[in-house]
């Protein structure tokens, strides 16, 4: 029964419930719908956030010459060795111009710069009128649309209308981080409430967006939301029985020093709501479809002869799901294991230290919301298809 898109997912006739059922499913989703969109408003920050740091003037460059010299102010006797990059600027007021950068050698394999690379250099006015530039990062922004481009593309192609939709749904998703979570945050908003508002709506976009209008999208809806909320809950008890204290986070660290003054602990709940919404709604989908092609295979089919069966899909999907966030979280934190294991931590002392026990905190949070996103999506799906005897 989709509406309003030309690709609706489950628009066979399993998914064609009763009047009473469908104006349930939209009453339900609607109230929710509102409650955000009043959030929205009551969060919405009065005036954007004034930094107390000025913004660096940046410009381009690339490395036309790299040497390798005593540094400024050694003699060659002290050993002491810099690598020399001469950069011609691209673009600003000095375009065309040529200045030499100096590095420290050090024993790290990571990557220096060579001759052609582009760089991203600071600019900084001195007191004299002349300008100094320092290293910055390296210019990628060309590589990165690449990227952007060929992701869109390998979507396309394989979802057609439906990949259309998702990347529509992402976009909305990117636009509500950046114009409204953000904000809210840096005015202080708290950040629960943020973080749950703002998940609202990238479920509401995202889903719909996807998936088109109908009773298997609303039903997909209120599951993602169901167990959206189970685990903020076991979040915010476990960040308060573990002691967490938000403040292993460096970035949280500098922004306080930068006059940005927040709620690390809420900021960490935050994350931790925001970052289960993208797999949650995977799962609830994936449920949803699995009862509908399964009441569609045997419309006579019982409430738990569906729940069963569909439940043995899940338990497939969720034991790979699970390693999945584990994976992730760990390979995010593979430098700071690398750390602990190198000054020679014992790994119960490395698992309670605030960096880890974080990450294993989001680990299991986001798991057991994941796991129970299952029997939840699996449940109302069922109750919906069975609420009427299947068609003679």
């Amino acid at each position: 029964m989709g509406v309003g898109h030309s690709h609706p997912p489950h628009d066979a006739p399993s998914w064609q419930p009763t009047a009473r059922i469908e104006r349930s499913l939209w009453i339900a989703v609607a109230t929710w719908a509102v409650l955000a969109i009043v959030g929205v408003v009551a969060l919405w920050p009065a005036g954007t956030s004034d930094s107390t740091s000025p913004a660096d003037q940046r410009v381009n460059g690339y490395v036309v010459a790299v040497a390798i010299e005593p540094c400024t102010g050694t003699a060659v006797e002290d050993l002491v060795e810099c690598r020399k990059l001469t950069v011609q600027l691209v673009g600003g007021s000095d375009d065309g111009e040529q200045v030499i950068l100096e590095q420290g050698i050090t024993s790290t394999r990571g990557k220096v710069p060579e001759v052609g690379d582009e760089l991203v250099l600071v600019s900084t006015r001195l007191a004299d009128g002349s300008t100094v530039y320092n290293f910055a990062d390296y210019e990628r922004s060309s590589a990165m649309w690449v990227l952007v481009v060929l992701f869109v593309v390998t979507v396309v192609a394989l979802g057609r209308w439906r990949g259309l939709g998702a990347l529509a749904g992402l976009a909305i998703s990117i636009a509500v981080l950046v114009t409204f979570v953000l904000p809210a945050l840096l005015a202080g908003s708290n950040p629960v409430l943020v973080a749950i508002v703002g998940a609202s709506v990238i479920a509401f976009a995202s889903l719909y967006l996807a998936h088109g209008l109908g009773s298997a999208t609303n039903v997909a809806l209120l599951s993602t939301l169901a167990a959206l909320a189970l685990t903020g809950v076991l979040a915010w008890a476990f960040i308060e029985l573990t002691s967490l204290t938000g403040l292993s986070d460096e970035n949280a660290l500098l922004l306080d020093t930068l006059g940005v003054h927040l709620d690390p602990r809420g900021l960490l709940l935050a994350g931790v709501v925001i970052g289960s919404l993208g797999v949650l709604d995977d799962v609830t989908v994936t449920q949803v479809s699995a009862v509908g092609e399964l009441h569609r295979a045997n419309p006579a089919a019982t409430f738990n002869d569906l729940y069963r069966s569909a439940l043995v899909i899940g338990r497939d999907h969720i034991s790979s799901t699970v390693n999945t966030l584990f994976l992730a979280y760990a390979g995010a934190a593979l430098p700071l294991l690398l750390l602990f294991s190198q000054v020679r931590q014992s790994i119960a002392t490395t698992a309670m230290s605030e960096q880890v026990a974080v990450e294993i905190v989001r680990t299991l949070v986001g798991s057991i919301g994941l796991v129970a996103s299952v029997p939840i999506a699996t449940a109302l799906a069922a109750a919906v298809l069975k609420a009427k005897p299947p068609a003679t």
